[in-house]
């Protein structure tokens, strides 16, 4: 699928990770009214995240799955999700959280449920929806769009975007249906790319929620 065929207008746009990036590109080009559960999660490990996907979220952020790593910042604790294999970093400040106690544990668990709960109302009544991921290759992007398939009840297509030593936007062919997959300069991922985020976004658009 060729960028170009990515442009449209989507009831949804939804992060799958694999860190901050695509949420971050998404909100500096207007594309994010409201957060997905792994918008602001490192979820480097794509088959956990198909597999967390093909469970539709079960036992996602339960209490007994989280470790304190260490301190992320200052103010944030770096807590791994173990039956996923997700880190959160934004989540459990270390001024109302004492380790091994995760004190303020409720509400971010209860903002987690209604992040969830809302992706699966999308994936069930969407007519359209958009899902970017970062880092992954054709074998395991096949098992993506496997489940992906299997979730969504509407038309969805998936965008692939990997860093490389590449000079600007490198489109692949992998021959998987609804996947647009793509090469971007690594130098550094962060702000380096934001011309070319904002020309793989032009076009593309959100409807209005009625």
């Amino acid at each position: 699928m060729r960028l170009a065929e990515l442009k449209g207008r989507y009831d949804t746009i939804y992060s799958l990770g694999d860190l901050c990036l695509p949420a971050i590109q998404m909100e500096l080009n207007d594309l994010r009214p409201f957060a997905g559960p792994l918008d602001w999660m490192q979820s480097q490990v794509l088959p956990d995240v198909i597999r967390l996907l093909a469970n539709r979220f079960a036992g996602f952020m339960d209490y007994s799955h989280l470790e304190v790593i260490n301190k992320a910042t200052d103010k944030l604790y770096y807590v791994k999700e173990k039956e996923y294999n997700i880190y959160s970093n934004h989540d459990f400040y270390t001024h109302n959280n004492f380790p091994p106690e995760l004190n303020t544990y409720p509400e971010v668990k209860a903002k987690y449920d209604r992040r969830v709960a809302r992706f699966l109302e999308k994936a069930a009544l969407s007519e359209q929806i958009l899902f970017i991921r970062t880092e992954a290759t054709p074998e395991l992007t096949k098992q993506l769009t496997d489940v992906l398939s299997s979730l969504v009840a509407g038309s969805y297509r998936l965008l692939v975007v990997n860093h490389t030593p590449v000079a600007g936007i490198v489109e692949q062919d992998w021959g998987l249906p609804n996947v647009c997959a793509i090469q971007m300069p690594n130098d550094e991922i962060w702000q380096g790319n934001n011309q070319l985020w904002k020309q793989i976004f032009q076009g593309i658009e959100l409807k209005d929620e009625l």
